[in-house]
Order: C-alpha cells, then structure tokens, then sequence
C-alpha cells in the first residue's frame, strides 16, 4: 500500500498544503491571476441581480462585523457572507472559469472565500495567490477522482468538490498545521452538497455559495480543535463512495506538486454552459454563409454528445433555462450575431422571432463527437444545406482566450453589472497582486 493511502488523501493534501510555499506556484501565478480577473468579470456582471440582493438582504441582519467587500456593491458582511454571497454573483451568470475535465468552476467557490478572509485579516497578495493556486488543486484532483459519474449521478461538482478546496486554501491562508489542514478538508467532506437538477434556479448557486462559505467555516472550526477522519474523502464510509463510487485514489494525489490542475483552466467568451460554446461558434459561422436569409430556415439539427443533450435538449421557460440551451444558443448565434449577457437576459428570451427560431431546432446524439465539440445543420425551404462542426470551441485550451480578452470581458460585465467600482483599478491590481502587501487595496475599490 502506498504511503498516501495508508494515511489518508486528507492528510496527503495537507501535507502538499502545508509545505508548499510562494516559490513554490510562481509558474503558476500568471494563470491564477487570469482566474481571479475572471472571477472579478463574473462578479462584477452579476452585482445588481435579484438573487445577489435577495442573499444580501437576508444575510444583513445576522452579519458578524463588516469586514469583506460584497464585490461591486457598497455593503459589506462579515466574512463567511461575504464568502457566500460573492461566491453566488460569481457563479450567477454561467460566464466563470472551467476546469474542462471535471466541468468543475474553480474559483468561484475557492476565490470568493480566500478574498473575503485575507481583506477581514489582512493577509498579502502573495499569499492569497498561493492560498488560492493550492485550494484550486485540492477542488479539482477530488473531481478528478469521481469523475465523470459524480456529476452524472446528480451532484453538482462545483459545489461539491469546491468545499474541498475553500477549506484547504482558507487552512493555507490561516498557517494551520497538517493536522488542522487535514482536519479541516476532512470536516468539509461533511458539509458537501448541490444538485445538477438545480441547474436552471437560483438554487444552484446557493450551493456554490456554500461551497464558499462553509469551506471557509471547515478551516476555522480546524484552527479551533475540530477533528475529522483523514478518510472522509475516500473510506469505506466516506464522502466519495456516499455520493457515487470509489474514488480513483490516482487520481487524487499521484503527481501532487508536480502537475497543475490549474494550468488547464479555461474562460468563457459566452454566459451560458460550457457544453454549448462549440454550438455557438458553429452557427456564427453559418450566420455568414447565409447572407442573411435566416427567414427562409425550415429546420436545423445540432449534433453532440450525450453530455451537451443531457444538459442542452431542454424547455425554455427563463434566462436561467436560455444559458443551458441548445436551442436558445442556437436561436441567438444565427438571428442577433451574438451571444453575450443581453442575449441571454429574459428580455430576448421572450422575443417572438427567438422564440420561433429555436422551435426549428432539434438535437440529435452523435456519438462519434467527444464532449465540447458539436455540428449544426440547417436546411433552407428551398432545399439547401449548410453545415459546420466545430471540435474545439473559442475559450478551450486549443483557443484561449487571451489577457485582452478577459479584461474586455471584465469591462464589459461591468458596464452590465452597473457597478460605481473602478474597474481599471481593479485590472491592474489583480495583474500585479503578488506586491500588494495588503489585498484590502483591491477589494475596496469603489467610488
């Protein structure tokens, strides 16, 4: 047996927690910082949404001292709501971060409590980057481990694998010891939960919200005594085997330290599910070959896999609905020559001509195609066919996005979000976050 199994993945993680230090993830620092620029773009989009100030306002009354920022907003909470609230603007639009092979958003549930807990204790940039780098690896090898059949039994792997990684990363950042770090990470085993049904409500982003908040609560009760068995994660008894199968222990820590979960993170140019970019870029392709004659569409067909029908091949009744749909994204790509916040907002779902132009749409399995790839076709009236496939869309690893374009998106979700926060003071604060001594300088930045 190796040494990692005999005791334990928690203890294995803390271990790889406690001991890295700053130049240690420096080759990684570029990539996080992309991440937290778009954490900051999708938080920022999200700040004056109905579901942030319903949590805002329910939260208020029961707010411990306000020490953390609620991202784009003027009010702050203390910092397990802040954790929880940002982490639930982050998440809001289905425009964060993905970590392709798991479908896991990585900063949203680790980012929004690392941020919260260094402004209420005032910790440095460097060490929320490096706190934020090992939380993202911790989240992401526990869905390497129960992927794919985890999330397709139900569990919604951001929420649930990102208690993991709030936990570790808010441990890191407080300096626990190996034994509070494991214990920590072993207590969020316990406070684990979001379902895939959930994916069209505002539900689902409470659970990342929790996510957030109680990853943050783990580490806490940690530095406080609290204990946790070093196999809540893989154990006979324990987290993976109650919500799916058996962990692939391999998985969980072969490599630690070595290869980054981090460095295959991607970012969306589109708000909606990251199975359907492939869709969009299809049919902004044929958009142009069709010189304008979307009238005279009888049908189209979007081929994909089991994944993008299982997700996409749905009613659409809200925006949450639109953001999960193939035929809405088709709809939108091919009649408006885009696929940004607005054409996602309920005001276009309800068009008529949107609404007609998705009843031609139909969804058909092709299982020759992997997961995030698609092929649309479209059949005129007069008989003509037009077709294209896409394998690899805008935003995956063969077609990042570039830093111009994250910062665009983060202006862009801005000027949506309606925020008073000076958002090219946040640009350059998040660029050069390892200097600042303090990381309060970036999350007060307002007015």
């Amino acid at each position: 047996m190796r040494q990692d199994e005999a005791q334990g993945a928690a203890t294995t993680f803390a271990d790889f927690v406690a001991g890295t230090v700053w130049e240690d993830v420096t080759a990684q620092d570029h990539e996080a910082k992309r991440s937290i620029l778009n954490f900051f773009a999708t938080a920022l989009g999200s700040s004056r949404d109905p579901a942030v100030a319903v949590a805002l306002k329910t939260l208020l009354p029961f707010s411990g001292a306000a020490t953390s920022a609620i991202i784009g907003r003027p009010e702050r909470l203390d910092a397990m709501g802040a954790a929880f609230v940002n982490a639930i603007s982050a998440n809001l639009l289905d425009f964060d971060d993905t970590h392709l092979d798991t479908i896991i958003h990585p900063a949203a549930p680790v980012a929004a409590p690392v941020l919260a807990l260094a402004q209420a204790r005032g910790f440095s940039g460097q060490a929320v980057l490096t706190a934020f780098i090992l939380g993202v690896e911790v989240e992401c090898r526990v869905g390497n481990a129960v992927s794919p059949g985890h999330y397709a039994r139900g569990w919604h792997i951001t929420s649930t694998c990102g208690v993991f990684g709030a936990a570790a990363a808010c441990a890191k950042l407080l300096g626990l010891s190996v034994q509070q770090i494991s214990n920590a990470i072993g207590i969020a085993a316990s406070q684990s939960a979001g379902v895939v049904e959930n994916l069209p409500s505002a539900a689902k982003n409470v659970s990342v919200g929790n996510a957030a908040r109680n990853g943050l609560f783990a580490a806490l009760l940690a530095s406080n005594g609290y204990s946790a068995s070093p196999k809540a994660i893989e154990g006979p008894l324990g987290w993976a085997r109650a919500m799916g199968d058996a962990p692939d222990l391999a998985k969980l820590t072969d490599g630690l330290g070595k290869s980054w979960e981090i460095a295959k993170n991607t970012y969306k140019p589109y708000p909606a599910g990251i199975v359907f970019h492939a869709v969009i870029d299809a049919c902004f392709k044929l958009r142009a070959q069709l010189d304008g004659r979307i009238d005279y569409i009888a049908s189209i067909s979007v081929r994909g896999s089991a994944l993008l029908l299982a997700r996409g091949d749905r009613p659409v009744r809200n925006e949450r609905d639109a953001r999960v749909s193939i035929h809405h994204c088709v709809a939108c790509a091919l009649l408006l020559g885009a696929a940004g916040v607005t054409e996602f907002s309920e005001t276009t779902v309800s068009r008529p001509d949107i609404i007609s132009l998705r009843r031609k749409v139909k969804a058909v399995l092709d299982a020759s195609l992997p997961d995030g790839a698609a092929r649309v076709t479209i059949h005129l009236a007069s008989g003509e066919t037009f077709d294209e496939i896409v394998m690899a869309a805008k935003g995956s690893l063969e077609d990042p996005l570039t830093d111009r374009d994250i910062e665009a998106k983060l202006r862009e979700c801005a000027r949506l979000g309606g925020t008073d926060w000076d958002i090219e003071r946040v640009i350059d604060r998040v660029w050069n976050l390892d200097t600042l001594a303090d990381v309060s300088g970036l999350m007060g930045t307002h007015g």
